[in-house]
């Protein structure tokens, strides 16, 4: 069965940090491009962090850049978020997705694959 299985999410306060992690299961990620979106209470799904293989380039949406790191491996099947530096407007459900060979520009409607989200709330 082809899906992508996210851990990882739960409740920090202002500053801490957190790993999710995203584990597909029926296929490999080599050659897959990876992304993170998120979506909060009353607002629309954002692209957070996308990577390509194997280019190896990332693209992280602006609120996000110097505290976000997207990274993967292959050979686990696996792709990571780190969350570094959390602010309560990172408060969110975090869902993995991936898509083969495809611009980190795809539209969040076209992307193949998706998991099955994870809540990550950051306190004040």
């Amino acid at each position: 069965q082809v899906q992508l299985v996210e851990s990882g999410g739960g409740l920090v306060h202002s500053g801490g940090s957190l790993r999710l992690s995203c584990t597909a299961f029926g296929f490999g990620l080599d050659y897959y491009t990876i992304a993170w979106f998120r979506q909060a209470p009353g607002k629309e799904r954002e692209g957070v962090a996308c990577s390509r293989d194997p280019e190896g380039t990332t693209n992280y949406t602006d609120s996000v850049k110097g505290r976000f790191t997207i990274s993967r491996d292959n050979g686990k099947n696996t792709m990571y978020l780190q969350m570094n530096s959390l602010k309560p407007e990172d408060t969110a459900v975090y869902y993995c997705a991936c898509t083969y060979a495809t611009p980190c520009t795809l539209p969040a409607n076209l992307w193949a694959h998706w998991g099955q989200g994870t809540q990550v709330t950051v306190s004040s």
